[in-house]
C-alpha cells in the first residue's frame, strides 16, 4: 500500500488550524498506507497559539504529526516538510496550505491518477483569493518563462501531489529555506521534461486569520528570487 504525506505550512492560523485538521485527517485516514502514512503539518515559529491547538488535536489522531520550527517563511517550512516526508519513508507527498482556501473534497481524482505522473498539480481554476494575487501569478508565470524558457500553468499553487522517488531525486536543487521552494519545483519538473499533470481546484477566500504575505513582501521576495533564478538556472544547465 502507497503511503501519503500530507504537508502543511501554518503561521498564526489559531483561527482556522482545527478545521483544517478535521477536514485533512480523514484523507489519511482512508490513504493510510498501512499505518504508515502521516498528516504532517509544521508550525512556522508561530506568535499565536496554534502550535498547541495542534497538540490538542494530536491527542485522539494517531495518523497526525504536529511540528514546530523557527520562523523562515512558507517556503521554507514547506522545504522542511518534504525533507521530513522523504526521511520518513514517504511513497507520495502532497502538500497544500492551512488557511483554508483548498478543498480535501478534491482530492481523490489526484489520487487516483498518480501512478502515471511524477507531479499532479492543481490549477487554481476562478481562483477567489483577490485581484492582487492573481496579478502576481500572472507576472511569476512571465518572470519563470523569461527565466527559464518554460511555461507553467499554475507555478505556486498548494495543491500538489508528487512521487517521493521523483522528488528525492531533484529537491537538492533547491536552496535551503529557499522562499519560492514550490515555484521552483514546478520548474525543475517543466526542464527535466518529468510527467507533470494539471488539474483545475476551488480556491476560496482565506477563511480565516490575517495573510502574512502582502504586496511589499511580495516585491521584497520577487527581487530576491530573480537573483537565485540565475543561480538555479546554473544548476539545471
Amino acid at each position: 500500500m502507497d503511503s501519503l504525506y500530507i504537508i502543511i505550512p501554518a503561521y498564526n492560523e489559531s483561527e482556522t488550524i482545527r478545521q483544517v485538521i478535521d477536514d485533512w485527517y480523514p484523507i489519511i485516514e482512508e490513504h493510510n498506507g498501512g499505518g504508515e502514512s502521516r498528516l504532517i503539518i509544521i508550525d512556522d515559529g508561530s506568535k499565536d497559539n496554534t502550535y498547541e491547538i495542534m497538540l490538542e488535536c494530536a491527542k485522539d489522531k494517531p495518523l497526525f504529526t504536529p511540528l514546530q520550527k523557527p520562523n523562515s517563511g512558507h517556503g521554507a517550512t514547506v522545504l522542511y516538510g518534504y525533507h521530513y516526508a522523504l526521511d520518513h519513508g514517504a511513497d507520495y507527498v502532497f502538500q497544500t496550505d492551512s488557511d483554508g482556501q483548498t478543498l480535501p473534497s478534491e482530492f481523490a481524482p489526484f489520487w487516483d491518477v498518480r501512478e502515471s505522473f511524477d507531479m499532479v498539480i492543481g490549477w487554481r481554476k476562478g481562483r477567489e483569493d483577490g485581484l492582487s494575487r492573481i496579478f502576481v501569478t500572472k507576472v511569476l508565470k512571465y518572470v519563470v518563462y523569461l527565466c527559464f524558457g518554460v511555461f507553467v500553468t499554475d507555478a505556486n499553487t498548494p495543491y500538489r501531489l508528487m512521487k517521493a522517488d521523483t522528488l528525492r531525486r531533484y529537491i537538492d536543487i533547491i536552496p535551503k529555506d529557499y522562499n519560492l521552494s514550490n515555484v521552483i519545483l514546478s520548474v525543475i519538473y517543466a526542464r527535466r521534461k518529468c510527467a507533470v499533470k494539471y488539474m483545475p481546484i476551488t480556491f476560496r477566500p482565506r477563511q480565516g486569520g490575517i495573510n502574512s504575505i502582502n504586496m511589499k513582501r511580495i516585491f521584497r521576495i520577487g527581487k530576491k528570487a530573480l537573483s537565485d533564478f540565475r543561480e538555479i538556472n546554473r544548476k539545471l544547465r
